[in-house]
C-alpha cells in the first residue's frame, strides 16, 4: 500500500446527531474500517466532528456509513474536507 493510498478526513455531520448513541456507532464503524481519529459531539447540539484517517477508500466507506447513521439519528448534511495523512492517532476514540 503507497502513502498516497493514505489520507485524513474531517468530517462534520448535522442534524439530530448527539444524544443517539451517534459517536458509537462512528467508533463502531471506524474500527471495522481499520480507521484512526475520533468522534466528539460539537457545541450547538447539532452536529458531530469525526476525524478520521486511513485508506482513501475506507475513508470513503465511513462516510456514506455517516450519511445514514445509526437509527435514532437524523443526519440532515455532511461535510467534508480531505488532508494529508498525519498518523497523529492510534485508534479511534470518542472525545467528550
Amino acid at each position: 500500500m503507497g502513502s498516497s493510498d493514505l489520507a485524513s478526513l474531517q468530517v462534520t455531520v448535522y442534524g439530530s446527531v448527539q444524544g443517539v448513541f451517534f459517536r458509537a456507532f462512528v467508533s463502531q464503524q471506524a474500527k471495522a474500517l481499520g480507521l484512526a481519529g475520533y468522534a466528539r459531539n460539537l457545541p450547538g447540539g447539532e452536529a458531530v466532528e469525526v476525524i478520521a484517517e486511513g485508506e482513501k477508500s475506507k475513508l470513503e466507506e465511513l462516510v456514506s456509513r455517516l450519511k445514514v447513521g445509526p437509527p435514532a439519528a437524523r443526519v440532515e448534511r455532511v461535510v467534508t474536507n480531505w488532508a494529508e495523512y498525519s498518523g497523529n492517532y492510534s485508534g479511534f476514540s470518542i472525545r467528550y
